[in-house]
């Protein structure tokens, strides 16, 4: 009997392994074949973590060279025209990277996450046909490393053209059927690998607010599905929220089981009540797959003992939330964390246990010598945690709860006159979104500081050379608003949270956020507040480099609380507003330090909305107040930049107006102008900086292509409003991408200023 489960495993290595071997294709340092041996090192490796955990169903066609969504655009031919020439190895990375000859396909955001996909484009002219050669093979790869039960994983056929995008004339799900059709031909063709197989279809759409247009799509869907193969189960799987339209409708087929996520939807009554008269299995995902602590395991008992009152134990299967994907790998090679701290914590690896052993505790199976060890140790930590003197500040407590002060004291409409007439940047302005390369050797001085090769002289010696060279080429070219570019970070949360209390950092805690990219997302633990100035030094330093404007750069409150494994004792709402007046008092000391313009970065602003509009009212409240209070120390002089990256703003465009800030950079480039239109139907008055081009692929823009780009966004917004700028930070492309990027920005904005 099946017990448990896990939705999906991390695939980029417990030490970047990944990551390593596809930079080094894209370089040129390897072949593909070495690629390729890699990828199967360690899916035999994760595999072995899941036998080894006794998970009892594990999952296969989890593992991607970049994204799942992608995977799946060859699986079912779903190939944009400009990519369809190119043989399968350089199809596959042009598509997500880009080439000397197509742009990128776009990427965005996972539902609320911090992971990005691959935007499918389902146009008219695309003839789906079925490449089944991938799922295969590593099926029967897995199959020959285990005894233990599969499961193929697949992005369900409604959730797939849900997320892509049409041209002018075609919406995706119009071809519904033509795609259900080639699904039903995979679903045969892998029926031949064995005598019973269960599939997990991942159908995420219907925890959204979509899912009350995209039911009626679900029976005639899943009957097809369900009928392709005898031997095959299928398992309807939602993570992310409550999925109850969904499961009205889906027990109406012959699908096996129904995935429900009871961390971010804790209370399932209605979908459990319409289960309970069904015959379908529950894969009820109660180990948190999204967050880094502990389960409470008691506390995880008593929401499944509720759902085992309604659903029998033999049609009850305990797994995680979600796909592990969006946590770090292991807790093995942390050695430098506070062993108090680490002891509240679980990464995927030790989350299997955690699964298995809840489980056993659900099914009332005695637990083995270990399972008792690691149920002890759990009662423990949840004591410990929670009564442990490192997380309560009580003077971070009385400051929140005496605030007064929660936004600027002059209204934009005289802000921006007055900052016009000081800052004196004229029409078009110049600028970037902050970062510039971080080279090898800049990594090699950072890390070789962090472990005390190197003395603190040499080190801030290295990092002012490398600001000198900044500055010194941004002048060269002729940008109008600089930056420092950022040499001392080693990323956007985790540099401002190592100079914050409350915060712990991981050695290895590393996630995927998309292809080869990783984040180490800052442990976010207890009450938080602001030692000391974080970027008052470096900023001021390149001031005095330039008598042109240096821009301060700081990490928003509402993104470094996304963008961190945030506690989950304390309401979210509360611990942004510590974490805003930690920038509220960096913003002063920069204003007072004679920096003019401060950009604060909200990049991760709308992935942490919730998936359902009852929610989204009191994340916005908080979210907008806490931007708010963090910008409420500039004076009416000092410009108050932000930047968001790979958001539809469309259904937020009112909430961007009311954070209030002067200028709002955002990505346009590879989405064209759609998200800038919305900001000219709405009226809105502040500036605007839409990104010009793409800095998520290689390749450079002509000087001709972005004139081409300024002009259409002329159409759309006045000269007066726009700004000029690259769409994003420019610290993961290499200065040879970088430098003539930025002259043909330069070049391109003169031609039209002409």
């Amino acid at each position: 009997m099946i017990k448990n489960y896990v939705t999906g495993f991390p695939r980029i290595g417990e030490q970047r392994e990944l990551k390593k071997a596809l930079e080094e294709f894209w370089s040129g340092k390897c072949e593909l074949k070495e690629l390729e041996n890699v990828a199967k090192e360690l899916r035999a490796r994760h595999i072995k973590y899941q036998d080894e955990a006794k998970i009892d169903l594990i999952s296969v066609n989890d593992f991607s060279f970049y994204d799942i969504m992608l995977d799946n655009m060859i699986t079912f031919g779903a190939i944009p025209a400009r990519f369809r020439e190119l043989n399968a190895s350089e199809q596959y990375f042009a598509m997500a990277r880009g080439n000397k000859n197509a742009v990128a396909m776009e990427m965005t955001k996972w539902f609320n996450t911090n992971y990005h996909y691959i935007v499918p484009e389902v146009t008219n002219d695309v003839k789906f046909s079925l490449n089944p050669d991938k799922i295969i093979n590593e099926y029967k790869e897995a199959k020959a490393l285990t005894s233990k039960k599969l499961k193929i994983n697949l992005v369900g056929p409604i959730t797939f053209l849900a997320l892509s995008k049409g041209g002018f004339t075609s919406n995706p799900l119009d071809r519904l059927d033509e795609l259900v059709e080639k699904y039903t031909e995979l679903l045969k063709e892998i029926s031949k690998l064995d005598d019973e197989l269960i599939v997990q279809i991942d159908e995420p759409i219907f925890v959204t607010d979509r899912a009350a247009g995209l039911v009626k799509f679900i029976v005639p869907t899943y009957e097809k599905l369900t009928s392709a193969a005898s031997n095959i189960k299928i398992i309807f799987m939602t993570y992310f929220e409550h999925a109850t339209e969904a499961v009205k409708e889906i027990v109406k087929t012959k699908i096996w089981g129904v995935g429900l996520d009871f961390v971010h939807a804790s209370c399932q009554q209605e979908a459990l009540e319409v289960l309970k008269n069904s015959d379908k299995v529950l894969f009820a995902g109660l180990i948190d797959g999204r967050n880094v602590w502990k389960a409470n395991l008691d506390k995880k008992l008593e929401i499944a003992s509720k759902i085992k009152s309604i659903i029998p134990l033999d049609r009850l299967v305990i797994g995680t939330s979600c796909s592990l994907l969006h946590v770090p790998f292991t807790l093995k090679y942390e050695e430098k964390l506070n062993p108090e701290i680490k002891n509240w914590l679980s990464f995927a690896v030790e989350k299997l246990a955690e699964v298995r052993v809840l489980a056993n505790l659900v099914h009332e199976k005695e637990l083995c010598e270990i399972g008792n060890e690691i149920y002890k140790s759990n009662k423990e930590a949840a004591l410990t945690r929670a009564t442990s003197k490192l997380i309560n500040d009580e003077a971070v407590q009385k400051r929140v709860s005496n605030l007064t002060k929660f936004e600027r004291d002059t209204p934009y409409e005289e802000r921006i006159v007055i900052q016009r007439k000081e800052l004196d940047y004229g029409i078009l302005p110049t600028t970037t979104i902050g970062s510039f390369p971080q080279t090898t050797e800049l990594r090699q001085v950072r890390n070789a500081y962090k472990k005390g090769l190197i003395s603190k002289e040499a080190y801030e010696k290295d990092i002012k050379t490398y600001i000198d060279e900044c500055v010194a080429f941004q002048e060269e070219v002729g940008l109008d608003v600089l930056v420092h570019g950022e040499p001392e970070r080693n990323d956007m949360v985790e540099y401002f949270g190592e100079q914050l209390n409350g915060y712990a950092f991981s050695q290895n805690g590393w996630v995927q956020s998309y292809g080869s990219r990783c984040v180490k997302p800052p442990l976010l633990f207890g009450d938080v507040s602001r030692p000391k100035p974080m970027t008052v030094e470096w900023i001021t330093y390149a001031q005095s480099k330039t008598q042109k404007i240096m821009k301060g750069m700081l990490t928003g409150p509402i993104t470094i609380m996304n963008w961190s494994f945030v506690r989950d004792d304390k309401p979210r709402g509360e611990i942004a507003k510590e974490l805003a007046l930690a920038i509220y008092d960096e913003i002063d000391d920069l204003q007072n330090a004679g920096i003019k313009i401060i950009q604060v970065d909200e990049a991760a602003f709308k992935e942490g909305y919730p998936l359902r509009k009852e929610n989204i009212s009191a994340y916005e409240k908080f979210a907008v107040d806490c931007f708010k209070l963090s910008v409420s120390a500039a004076k009416a002089s000092t410009q108050i930049h932000t930047h968001m990256c790979y958001s539809e703003f469309n259904d937020i465009i009112k909430t961007i107006e009311a954070m209030d800030a002067d200028v709002i950079s955002i990505e346009t480039a590879r989405s064209g102008n759609e998200l800038l239109k919305i900001f000219k139907e709405v009226g809105y008055k502040q500036e605007v900086g839409p990104g010009v081009y793409d800095i998520h692929s290689p390749r450079i823009p002509s000087v001709e292509e972005i004139v081409k780009q300024i002009n259409d966004l002329l159409l759309v917004l006045p000269k007066e409003q726009l700004w000029i700028n690259p769409d994003c930070g420019l610290k993961t492309r290499k200065w040879e991408e970088v430098k003539p990027s930025l002259k043909n920005m330069v070049e391109a904005v003169k031609i039209v200023r002409g």
